[in-house]
């Protein structure tokens, strides 16, 4: 199945309009019942608090998804959101008394193309700079927000971006930039597989 980002994103949009028809304590991780209803692991990757929550993680979701998946692949780029997602929502319990949101799960996604590549330019604070460059922005955040408390889920977006570098890292002699030089040339190659035959045999 292509497009993985964008289902990904529907289910979102569904889960929310769910949201105003059941309540949202159904979907929402609740460190008092996970345990007991497993599903609120995945239910809360695709919860959002507020319309604005949810809008601004689908924008991330989208435009770096697709940027990830093409690079990947849809089977690759679905786990990844959901074990991260999962694996996230199975840490936060033990500092978050509530939570929910897809954040967690588009921090990995943010690694892992800060791993991939990393020097794509993307906006961070209203300004143009390298993905990498991003990454240490954004993670620099994190950590200033667990000392300084607020409604963000820090310690959530610091997992997923770690998964997410543990991915790209795994995954970058396969997937990620070529330095010059480095390109194959799979046409050069056949051509001389050919001329071998041809004439050394």
């Amino acid at each position: 199945m292509r497009y993985i980002t964008l289902w990904l994103a529907g289910i979102a949009a569904i889960v929310f309009i769910a949201q105003t028809v059941v309540g949202t304590s159904f979907f929402v991780l609740d460190s008092s019942l996970v345990w007991h209803q497993p599903w609120r692991l995945v239910t809360a990757i695709f919860a959002h608090g507020s319309i604005g929550h949810l809008l601004s993680n689908l924008v991330a979701l989208v435009i770096f998804g697709l940027v990830l998946e093409q690079r990947i692949g849809p089977k690759r780029f679905f786990w990844l959101f959901m074990i991260s997602g999962i694996a996230i929502n199975m840490v936060s319990p033990f500092f978050y008394e509530r939570s929910l949101g897809a954040s967690g799960a588009i921090y990995a996604i943010l690694g892992t193309l800060a791993v991939l590549r990393p020097m794509i330019m993307v906006w961070a604070a209203g300004v143009p700079m390298p993905m990498a460059i991003a990454g240490l922005f954004w993670l620099a955040q994190d950590v200033a927000g667990v000392f300084i408390p607020d409604n963000v889920a820090n310690i959530a977006h610091i997992s997923g971006l770690g998964m997410g570098l543990a991915a790209g890292i795994a995954w970058r002699k396969k997937f990620g930039d070529k330095k010059p030089g480095q390109e194959k040339n799979p046409l050069a190659e056949k051509e001389l597989d050919e001329w071998e035959k041809e004439y050394m045999h």
